[in-house]
C-alpha cells in the first residue's frame, strides 16, 4: 500500500513538472499535503505557494518557503527553487513511508512498520532511492519522471512475483488435488478388484 501511494505521489508530480501545458512547482510537498481517500488513493493538495514557471526555465529565485524537514537545504541556501527541490521534498514523504517516522522527530524506534509488513529486497530497493531523492546536491538527484518510472518498475515487478506466488501455490494445489485423487482412484480400484475376486471365488 506504502508502494502504491508512493507510486501515485510520484506519477502526479511528474505531470506537474513535465507534462502540464506549463509546468508547475509545487513548493511544499509533505505528507500532510496529500491526502487518501477510503481506497487509499493519494492526491496532493495545498498549492498555496506553488509557481507556473515558463518551458525554458529551469529554477526559480523566491523568498524561501515551505515546511521545515521536507525543505531542499540546496534551495534554503540559495533562495533557487527547481524541480529537484519537489523531489528532495518527495524523498522525505517516502523516508516517511518506509520508516513510519515523522521528518522531524526525537526518538528513534529499534524497528518500523514497514520491516516488519513489507519485502526485505522490496525495502532496500526504495530506501537506495529515498536516499538519492535526499542527495545534498540537486544535480544528484533524480528528476521526477526518473522517479515516478523507477518506482512504477518497483510495484510492476511485485505484481509479477504476487502473480509467480499464486500461480505457482495454485499449481501445487493442483498437483496436490491430483495426487489425491489418483491415491483415492487407486484404492478404489483395488477395493473394486478385491471384491470382483472374491465374488468370482
Amino acid at each position: 500500500m506504502c508502494l502504491r501511494i508512493a507510486t501515485k505521489i510520484a506519477g502526479a508530480l511528474f505531470y506537474l513538472h513535465l507534462a502540464a501545458s506549463s509546468p508547475v512547482y509545487h513548493r511544499d510537498i509533505k505528507s500532510s499535503n496529500i491526502l487518501l481517500d477510503e481506497k487509499y488513493r493519494a492526491k496532493i493538495a495545498d498549492f498555496g505557494i506553488s509557481r507556473s514557471i515558463d518551458v525554458d526555465q529551469t529554477h526559480l529565485m523566491t523568498l524561501v518557503h515551505g515546511t521545515f524537514g521536507y525543505l531542499d537545504p540546496e534551495y534554503f541556501r540559495s533562495s533557487q527553487f527547481s524541480e529537484k527541490s519537489d523531489v528532495y521534498s518527495f524523498g522525505a514523504v517516502l523516508a516517511e513511508l518506509l520508516t513510519g517516522e515523522k521528518a522531524i522527530f526525537s526518538t528513534i524506534e529499534q524497528e518500523t512498520k514497514v520491516l516488519e509488513e513489507g519485502e526485505k529486497e522490496e525495502i532496500i530497493v526504495v530506501a537506495n532511492l529515498t536516499r538519492r531523492f535526499l542527495n545534498a546536491s540537486g544535480r544528484e538527484r533524480p528528476t521526477m519522471k526518473e522517479v515516478a518510472t523507477e518506482l512504477e518498475t518497483v510495484q510492476v515487478l511485485r505484481k509479477a512475483t504476487n502473480h509467480r506466488f499464486r500461480y505457482n501455490v495454485d499449481e501445487d494445489a493442483k498437483t496436490e488435488m491430483f495426487e489425491a485423487w489418483d491415491a483415492s482412484a487407486s484404492r478404489t480400484l483395488s477395493m473394486e478388484n478385491t471384491k470382483s475376486s472374491s465374488f468370482d471365488a
